[in-house]
């Protein structure tokens, strides 16, 4: 597995950098062009894993896609009745975007099919997705995981639902706020005889309702609840063109470099700016970061911007309730700026984190004290007390196979007093393949070691 040597800066960061296409858009746009009833086009797409299982996964299908191998994907959709049984096991990957959001789709289909992952995402819980599926009338099941008050994980068995029949109307109330959740659900409307109306306790990213709603569904929104009408026609999605925004939460990683670097400037370019996902924008100006936004139009729904980030003097915080939802994602590379605040910070409401590519909250915890930084465990967060002045103490640290863990031990080797080394760094091709080199292209020294 490959391990990243991160030497200390020896000069401020600086320049202008793209990074990866937003993930989360990536995986709806390549789900969307899959069911439209002509050629789609999605530029600027991103080969992170998780992203590249998503069109595995639909190519399976009898789903055409061509490739230009530069960040264009031309996809020739088949309409909602044209999906095809795979032949095999459908393997998502560590991508539980995946996973669910196939679990929607699959739910309306005539033909059995099998979801499958990797160790990680086999220990992820898939009850969240199978319990409302299974109430509207989806033949689908997960495997149990033991001593664990009924949870089932991956894989999962969906279908075929029997011969002439439809998937039934939902109306479900959502118990904890879930993109994933609630995508999986509306996407399975698509293949439904009624509506499908879902309720949040706070309002999720709201990805799928843009890109329905741009192409013409009958969708309603209303502040957490979220409305949509079935299609008559199984060839009524129009094909499209979309302009792929960067992914903020991979553009964080990089802006956080400059936000604690003296005399950096640091821009990512067309980075996708959504209200419901931009919650790192705003802790960020919470502890006091300086961060400038120029927006650059819309694509399909989603606006973007360049987001230029200087060295700026943070100050510890509470970090919690719909901020916290809103920046779920980049709670890890928050604490990176929290451990160089001046204070404590503390983040709460955000014991989703124990359940994703690791224990997430255990992971950050024991990342920040291996750089020397005071933090500790609560039941749903984390507090860490900011080491604002000197250098970190140089660690040598385990991604645990999280990508977002090893990409923040490698910001935080930046300003270490030796060099870091992060194992298992494999993982980071997850979602920013080119992390590496994008941190030096901006003057850091990050080797990639075999």
């Amino acid at each position: 597995m490959a391990r990243l040597i991160v030497q200390p800066l020896s000069r401020p960061l600086s320049g202008s950098v793209p990074v990866p296409a937003d993930k989360s858009i990536s995986h709806r746009a390549v789900i969307m062009a899959a069911l439209t009833h002509g050629c789609s086009e999605l530029a600027g797409f991103s080969y992170g894993e998780d992203n590249v299982a998503t069109q595995r996964a639909f190519s399976q299908m009898g789903v055409r896609i061509e490739d230009d191998a530069h960040g264009t994907l031309r996809v020739h959709g088949v309409g909602l009745a044209g999906l095809t049984a795979p032949a095999d096991a459908i393997d998502c990957g560590n991508s539980g975007t995946t996973m669910r959001l196939l679990a929607g789709v699959l739910a309306g289909q005539p033909f059995a099919s099998r979801l499958v992952g990797d160790a990680s995402l086999t220990r992820r819980p898939m009850t969240r997705i199978v319990q409302p599926l299974g109430q509207r009338g989806a033949v689908i099941s997960g495997t149990p995981r033991g001593g664990d008050g009924g949870e089932v994980t991956a894989p999962l068995s969906v279908g075929p639902l029997p011969a002439g029949r439809r998937l039934d109307p939902l109306e479900y109330q959502l118990p904890v706020a879930s993109a994933q959740v609630k995508s999986a659900l509306l996407l399975s409307g698509l293949w439904a005889s009624g509506p499908t109306l879902l309720r949040e306790p706070l309002v999720s990213r709201d990805h799928t309702e843009r890109m329905l709603s741009a192409l013409g569904l009958l969708i309603e929104t209303a502040g957490p609840i979220v409305k949509l009408h079935p299609p008559a026609d199984p060839l009524s999605i129009d094909p499209f063109s979309i302009e792929l925004p960067g992914d903020l939460s991979a553009a964080a990683f990089v802006l956080a470099a400059g936000l604690l670097c003296e005399g950096a400037v640091v821009t990512t370019r067309a980075t996708g700016v959504n209200p419901t996902r931009s919650g790192f924008i705003d802790i960020v100006r919470r502890l006091g970061g300086e961060l400038s936004i120029a927006p650059r139009g819309e694509s399909l729904g989603e606006p973007r911007a360049e987001i230029t980030a200087r060295h700026s003097g943070l100050r510890g915080q509470s970090v919690g309730g719909e901020l916290a939802l809103r920046a779920i994602d980049e709670i890890p590379i928050c604490a990176a700026l929290a451990a160089r605040a001046t204070g404590v910070t503390r983040f709460f409401d955000v014991a989703e984190l124990r359940v994703k590519e690791s224990d997430r909250i255990a992971a950050i915890v024991a990342l920040l004290q291996a750089f020397g930084v005071d933090a500790s465990e609560h039941e749903d967060g984390f507090s860490v007390e900011g080491r604002p002045g000197g250098r970190l103490r140089a660690a040598q640290v385990d991604s645990r196979g999280d990508h977002r863990i090893a990409m923040t031990a490698t910001v935080l080797g930046l300003f270490a007093d030796g060099p870091t080394v992060v194992d298992d760094a494999g993982c980071i091709a997850t979602s920013f393949p080119r992390f590496a080199g994008t941190l030096r292209a901006l003057g850091a020294e990050v080797e990639v070691e075999p």
